[in-house]
């Protein structure tokens, strides 16, 4: 890293440890992080957010031999994932140990854990010290789309924040994947950076993907609207998207599409941003497709379109994690967005008042 670096490093530690909060970036997304043992920093960070008191934080440390600290039991499964994929994006779910203060965890006695993948991340924990943590949630207003880039961070809090560490964008681009135990099994809470074929070959098999309605345990991400834009997204199979595009075209709405195929037929040759209907290419691959998911989402929220239409990924294991935040991020009703099928009012022109109502009421 650049010496330059170094001091923002020096800088963002020294304000965490008199209580700051601080965005910095991981390799999945940017995290907003205050120091655990601060209780003034942590409920910043749930005020900055408008996050529910009950939705818990995700404890962030340097080192995975440091878990038994944070965690007062650790199975044999834990610390096999942990030798494996810390550092990475894996989140642990464990019997919390008291140097995690209740309010870190929602009121749960578990906590998330986990050691990220990335050099700027790793070295401030370190330079936090070995029995100081981050508690950090994503960088975003509660139920909005998550940051890639510090760009992201900054547009979504102005200077709301004492500081934002810019590591670059994050590689991964969604969010870890979450694993509670139930006996000698690992449970996937949320899926995520880390798909279930590694960790089964890790646990010799001894892994299984959470019902949602039958989960004790409460995780970030797992409500039914999540992740979601401001613009009424809608996630459907090929051919029923273009129709809804032209359709709503056709109503003389701005329609914004993600997907794989283009209908030259029916779309402007080059499509500018300016069209009433724009396309965007996404990768074939999950794991790019996953990198610029986010930040597409964004860059489409920022067109000030009346409608966002998602193609649906492919149902095989590989796009689970992409699947399961399509699906989050079109569950949220939209104020308005009847009347917009009926002409009466574009969801560019929603006051904030009532997209606060949607994203803060609807997801909790």
């Amino acid at each position: 890293m650049p010496p330059a670096l170094h001091s923002e490093i020096d800088a963002a530690a020294a304000l965490l440890k008199k209580g700051g909060v601080v965005a910095f970036p991981t390799e999945t997304v940017y995290g907003l992080g205050a120091e655990v043992s601060s209780p003034s920093a942590v409920a910043r960070i749930f005020e900055i957010k408008k996050r529910p008191l009950d939705h818990p934080l995700i404890v962030h440390f340097a080192d995975a031999s440091r878990l038994s600290h944070w965690a007062r039991e650790v199975p044999q499964q834990a610390w096999r994932l942990a030798e494996c994929f810390w550092p990475g994006p894996l989140t642990l779910i464990l019997p919390r140990s008291r140097h995690v203060p209740e309010k870190v965890t929602g009121g749960q006695d578990t906590v998330g854990l986990r050691v990220p993948d990335h050099p700027v991340a790793l070295a401030l924990l370190r330079e936090l010290g070995p029995d100081r943590a981050l508690a950090a949630p994503s960088a975003n207003r509660f139920g909005h789309v998550s940051p890639t880039t510090a760009a992201h961070v900054r547009e979504e809090f102005g200077d709301e924040l004492d500081m934002v560490l810019d590591g670059g964008p994050c590689q991964v681009g969604l969010e870890s994947t979450i694993v509670g135990f139930e006996g000698q099994t690992a449970v996937i809470l949320r899926p995520g950076g880390i798909q279930l074929a590694a960790l089964a070959e890790v646990l010799d098999g001894n892994v299984m993907l959470s019902q949602e309605a039958e989960r004790s345990v409460r995780v970030p991400g797992a409500l039914p609207s999540h992740y979601a834009p401001s613009t009424p997204l809608e996630l459907l199979p090929a051919d029923p998207l273009w129709a809804r595009a032209l359709e709503l075209e056709a109503k003389g709405m701005r329609v914004a599409v993600m997907g794989w195929r283009r209908r030259e037929h029916s779309l402007p040759r080059h499509h500018p941003e300016n069209e009433p209907v724009v396309f965007s290419a996404m990768p074939e691959e999950p794991e790019e497709y996953a990198r610029q998911l986010y930040a597409t989402l964004r860059r489409f929220d920022r067109g000030h379109f009346d409608r966002l239409l998602v193609e649906k990924p492919p149902e095989t294991a590989a796009w689970v994690a992409i699947a399961d935040r399509l699906r989050r991020a079109s569950s949220r009703t939209h104020p308005g967005a009847n009347a917009v099928l009926r002409g009466e009012q574009s969801s560019s022109s929603l006051t904030r008042e009532d997209e606060n109502e949607t994203i803060y009421g609807q997801t909790g």
